[in-house]
């Protein structure tokens, strides 16, 4: 019998990454194109998946394919999408879905526990993963970032009935999902390009929770303010369990948590919240949480040397993009590093984003407690940008604006990676700690120091 067969239009994506490996684990022939290469492509490629890397064309989607599976971020006007339409119209059996639309569909399989939220969704997820695994729960998750208790993977397929996922909230993505467990960590203004209002924000929000079945139940924490709002207007028509950095399990966490930063007491939090809904024993969830090695490009840290230098250097590498995960992310390598010189590369995420929240980000970064910060070129997300906005906003009008707020500050903008690599070899000091954040191809800078290169270059590319 021949296996079935799965495409993915936008592979590189990490949350449709994932999914991508859960359909190769169940047993179906799956390919896959995108853009550009990257890390997360040749893995997949490595794992026996077929990838089309560039242009998107018809002729990468065979024509007796089961299953089309698409990125958010490609246009109805993509030509592997029209394809799959016009096969479908001959083929009733070919389904085309949405990322979210598929991970939808597993969440009524399973029992799902599904974490929600605008900042602290990845940590929290894996977290919870790797606490279900320790209890011998056996579950499958899905997320978005590399895990290394999940072999450095995005995807950790498991045997049991539960799955946790990354929930997010993106052109209202959760609400194709049907968990029996849903954390909410915290509400903010985010994605402003969909979004018209914190009020639009909270409606979603409230639509999404209501998905939870009468048995089902509401991690929440108590202490965020928009949550706050949002259980008062629910009906209660499922279980609410509240966390809060008051209760004395934050003390401990504090204690016994290898990563840094009160917002991953949070995280914990959550996750331990979630392991008393499911009946496990506190000793396992404290076990489990204070050996976390902490996630992909969450304050992941690495020990680099300058090439052709004696100069050692820290890297920090993170994939904050908002500028409350930002100024969370800048205290943290504060607190863990008190009397280092740090510098941080931050590369901002989306023309839109930048724009709509342009003065967060000035407020965050002139007032951020290290000495130097490099801003290099808004990274463009294909699909997702309006060419009016990318004429409004630019890093080198949010460096001057850093400047004119605190004017002793040192702040520089240097566009592109190559350059900016090639001034920090040259200036940075012995033992600085260099903090590397943004979500898009900014951790190519980290990967500079890594290489035993000669004159190596890294091409930036735009990816979709």
């Amino acid at each position: 019998m021949s296996r079935k067969k799965v495409h993915f239009i936008g592979i590189g994506g990490i949350g449709i990454s994932a999914l991508a490996q859960y359909y190769l684990a169940m047993g179906w022939k799956v390919s896959g194109s995108d853009l550009v290469s990257s890390e997360i492509t040749e893995t997949l490629e490595k794992k026996g998946i077929k990838i089309f890397i560039g242009p998107h064309k018809a002729k990468n989607l065979a024509e007796d394919i089961n299953l089309v599976v698409y990125s958010q971020a490609v246009s109805s006007k993509n030509p592997e999408l029209k394809k799959a339409k016009r096969l479908s119209s001959k083929n009733s059996k070919l389904k085309i879905k949405s990322y979210p639309q598929a991970l939808g569909e597993l969440t009524k399989r399973y029992f799902t526990i599904a974490v929600s939220g605008t900042h602290g969704k990845s940590t929290t997820t894996a977290m919870i993963g790797i606490l279900l695994k320790k209890a011998g729960l056996d579950p499958t998750v899905i997320l978005g970032t590399k895990v290394k208790e999940f072999q450095n993977s995005n995807c950790r397929i498991g045997k049991s009935k539960y799955l946790v996922i990354e929930a997010d909230e993106y052109k209202a993505s959760f609400l194709n999902y049907w968990p029996s467990i849903i954390v909410l960590t915290n509400i903010e203004k985010e994605h402003l390009d969909y979004y018209r209002n914190l009020n639009h924000i909270l409606k979603t929000y409230r639509k999404y929770i209501n998905h939870l079945p009468r048995k089902g139940t509401l991690v929440a924490n108590r202490d965020d303010e928009n949550i706050k709002k949002l259980l008062k207007a629910s009906k209660n028509k499922f279980n609410i369990k509240e966390y809060s950095l008051t209760q004395k399990d934050s003390e401990k966490i504090k204690k016994i948590l290898k990563i840094p930063g009160i917002h991953n007491v949070y995280n914990a939090l959550a996750a331990l919240s979630v392991a008393r809904v499911l009946g496990i024993k506190d000793k396992i969830s404290f076990q489990a949480l204070s050996s976390y090695k902490g996630a992909w490009r969450r304050f992941e840290i690495k020990h680099s040397r300058i090439p052709s230098t004696n100069k050692k250097i820290t890297i920090i590498d993170d994939y904050a993009h908002h500028p409350t995960e930002l100024k969370a992310t800048l205290e943290a390598v504060r607190e863990k590093f008190p009397s280092k010189i740090i510098w941080v590369v931050f590369q901002p995420h989306q023309y839109q984003r930048t724009f709509l929240l342009f003065d967060n980000f000035v407020k965050v970064l002139s007032e951020a407690p290290v000495n130097q910060i490099i801003l290099v070129d808004i990274y463009d997300v294909a699909g997702r940008e309006k060419k009016s906005t990318k004429k409004l906003v630019s890093s080198k009008k949010l460096a001057e604006e850093i400047i004119k707020k605190n004017p002793s500050f040192s702040v520089l903008y240097i566009p592109e990676i190559n350059e900016t690599f090639e001034y920090i070899k040259k200036e940075i000091k012995n033992n600085t700690v260099l903090m590397i954040i943004g979500a898009g191809d900014i951790y190519k800078l980290s990967k500079l120091f890594s290489l035993d290169r000669n004159n190596t270059k890294l091409h930036n590319k735009k990816k979709d």
